[in-house]
């Protein structure tokens, strides 16, 4: 009788597989509508409904830093229909502000796919008293407290960015959240705030009209769109190294086969030429691989912000 039941079981499961999907799937972006995540987000989605051959619906669910639209789908039913676009937050909010966040994003997920990841870049208002990332350190070692750092909000990428920096460089600057990077950005261009970073699509059109200096790129190598701007390596910030990234989850118990099929659908488009050419121009590497390499990075980039929370006795909470 067990063996009946266990084999029913599993032809019930394929015969599920097999029908994956008949009906349009939910890809749920924690982040407002228009943002640089977002626009990726929908990008995908189109590209991963022409391989599934059904609707992939993108709804915005938004606030807290991205944990209201990650807590939905970590409660959602695992059956391949309720997906989570995921960026940076998702990982350095859950270290920064675990009570706040209140998901887990290795227990609680099914890593399905990395798509891209790329560094952030430090920019100042052209009016600060620095031009390079070695004069701001010095400003700000000279006047401690003073100098004003715009983030999208606590605990986000942009904010343990600075935490990181001032972990390793020994300066103290002061940390003004906002509700959003755009808001921030329009502060720093009008001179509320003297630094922040930001993706390099959406500061470098700021960095061109001459409103903004581009201090360092946070990654191990230069970016192409930005050839003269060194990296924080070398430009005096050494272990203050940042990516964001782009990549999608489902709710952990997810049928491994619908895993398995939503990143193989993920690796054909990620092969296609406009694809590789609209994510390259957003300043970030393409990151083909299964499931498994996603899990890696997640693993890594939260334990790493966790240390960081922990050696810098942050308390965000």
């Amino acid at each position: 009788m067990r063996l009946l039941i266990a084999v029913l079981s599993a032809a019930l499961s394929f015969a599920a597989f097999a029908e994956y999907p008949d009906r349009p799937i939910k890809l749920i972006v924690p982040f407002a509508a228009g943002a640089g995540t977002d626009a990726v987000a929908r990008f995908t989605a189109q590209k991963l409904e022409e391989q599934l051959k059904q609707p992939v619906v993108v709804e915005n669910r938004v606030g807290a830093s991205g944990a209201i639209g990650t807590q939905a789908v970590a409660t959602a039913a695992a059956d391949g229909y309720t997906l989570l676009f995921v960026a940076s937050p998702f990982t350095t909010v859950a270290a920064a502000t675990p009570a706040t966040a209140n998901y887990d994003p290795i227990k609680q997920f099914a890593p399905v796919a990395l798509i891209a990841a790329g560094p952030l870049v430090w920019i100042a208002n052209a009016q600060a008293p620095f031009a390079t990332m070695k004069e701001m350190i010095a400003y700000a070692k000279a006047n401690p407290g003073k100098l004003a750092y715009g983030s999208a909000g606590a605990g986000g990428v942009n904010h343990l960015a600075l935490e990181l920096f001032m972990n390793k460089t020994g300066t103290d600057i002061l940390h003004v959240p906002y509700k959003g990077i755009a808001p921030a950005t329009t502060d720093l261009l009008g001179g509320s705030i003297a630094t922040l970073t930001g993706t390099i699509p959406a500061v470098l059109p700021h960095v061109k009209s001459g409103k903004a200096r581009a201090l360092a790129v946070t990654g191990s190598k230069r970016s192409a769109l930005m050839p003269d701007v060194p990296t924080m390596k070398e430009a005096g910030a050494n272990g203050t190294e940042v990516y964001n990234y782009w990549g999608i989850v489902a709710p952990v118990g997810t049928p491994v086969a619908i895993v398995q099929r939503l990143n193989a659908d993920v690796q054909k488009f990620l092969a296609q030429k406009d694809v590789q050419e609209r994510l390259t121009s957003d300043g970030v590497d393409l990151t083909p691989g299964g499931p498994e390499r996603l899990a890696a990075f997640i693993a890594n980039d939260y334990n790493g912000w966790k240390r960081l929370v922990i050696d810098a006795k942050l308390k965000l909470e």
